[in-house]
């Protein structure tokens, strides 16, 4: 993590300053394999055109993001996993495989002229993993709509209301199912939820564009506002949670359900959304006498904000008994990363979350 951990022992420390160089030298680094990759093939010019040189620069800052974070997360995984998405994503953007293999492998061969050996050698040892893994990765993702689950028809006539630009009709299925007996909640886990997983697959798919992304998350997070009646309709039980995304992820929709579903569970919740400032998140979770605090992180780039966010709180003295859960994606993958950011748990899911919040908060209780 960014945050210095003086009991770190010499690997993790390593790790943490091969990810932060890396970060440091992330734009002369992308530069530089660009450079390589289209002198070593100059087809490439033909083939993608000056646009497409552009948008290689551009991705070669993006996956040495993501490979910054994995060095400072000490989780190889997450940059193949990473890998593994955008090689999909690339692909369906007219991206050869093996254009995209040879693009990876010049980062590996560029990165020890930009950092010291030690830090390269842990770096390129990432990116091999990767080049070994890369043929044996998914071509292609399949619909998030399983139509073995509960109210598959429903979640696949919203998807499609909402593709078409028919907003209004989409929050007349979900208003008329919950009126006709279907629970809120399970309008958020079989309808909502598959739904926004369904959007993103056809976003990374090029099936729809990101104008269409962004209207169906909008035209969703609207609709989940016209059930808050139903939502705010428990009687509070007496805990009190602050949820928020991290500074720069603006991926708020997952943490608001599970926020949503905290107050469903009879909790007084204080959900702060995207991209929130580190003192922000101090200040409310102070104001508000918050017994639990959840930090949302959807990216892997992100880990390190959460640590440091983690961080602030801790410092506090005002804070003091507050206890710290995480979600999201990377948190998902490796189960283990709540303890290195220094939270109090991890939960996949919202129910999960409310249950191990709960007994977090009881005297005397740990995870």
């Amino acid at each position: 993590m960014s945050v210095p951990d003086p009991a770190a022992g010499p690997q993790t420390r390593l790790l943490q300053r091969a990810g932060s160089a890396v970060a440091d030298a992330r734009d002369a680094i992308a530069r530089h394999l660009v450079e390589e990759e289209f002198l070593a093939h100059p087809e490439l010019v033909h083939r993608y055109g000056a646009k497409g040189r552009a948008k290689s620069l551009e991705d070669a800052g993006y996956h040495l993001r993501y490979l910054a974070e994995a060095l400072a997360s000490e989780n190889a995984q997450f940059f193949v996993d990473y890998v593994g998405w955008a090689k999909i994503m690339l692909a369906k953007h007219g991206v050869r495989a093996e254009d995209f293999l040879f693009h990876l492998q010049c980062m590996k061969d560029v990165i020890p002229e930009y950092i010291a050996p030690d830090l390269a050698s842990e770096a390129t040892g990432i990116i091999a993993d990767a080049l070994a893994e890369f043929s044996a990765l998914a071509e292609d993702v399949e619909t998030f709509i399983d139509p073995s689950k509960p109210h598959a028809a429903l979640a696949n006539h919203y998807v499609q209301s909402l593709l078409r630009g028919e907003r209004q009709h989409a929050s007349r299925l979900i208003l008329e199912s919950v009126a006709n007996g279907i629970g809120v909640r399970d309008i958020y886990l079989y309808v909502f939820q598959p739904s926004q997983y369904e959007i993103g697959r056809l976003w990374q798919t090029n099936q729809i564009s990101v104008a269409q992304e962004h209207y169906c998350t909008a035209a969703t997070q609207l609709i989940m506002s016209q059930l808050y009646p139903y939502v705010f309709a428990t009687e509070k039980s007496g805990g009190r949670l602050v949820a928020t995304c991290v500074s720069g992820d603006l991926h708020e929709l997952g943490v608001r359900m599970v926020a949503d579903f905290f107050e469903m569970a009879g909790w007084d919740t204080y959900f702060l959304g995207a991209n929130t400032p580190i003192t922000a998140v101090v200040q409310a979770v102070i104001e508000r006498k918050a017994t639990v605090l959840g930090i949302s992180a959807t990216m892997t780039y992100h880990v390190r904000t959460v640590a440091e966010m983690i961080a602030a709180v801790r410092a506090s003295p005002a804070c003091a008994g507050v206890r710290i859960l995480v979600g999201g994606f990377p948190f998902n993958l490796d189960p283990e990363l709540w303890r290195k950011v220094g939270a109090d748990g991890h939960a996949p899911d919202a129910d999960a979350a409310i249950a191990l919040a709960q007994r977090l908060t009881e005297p005397g209780q740990t995870q």
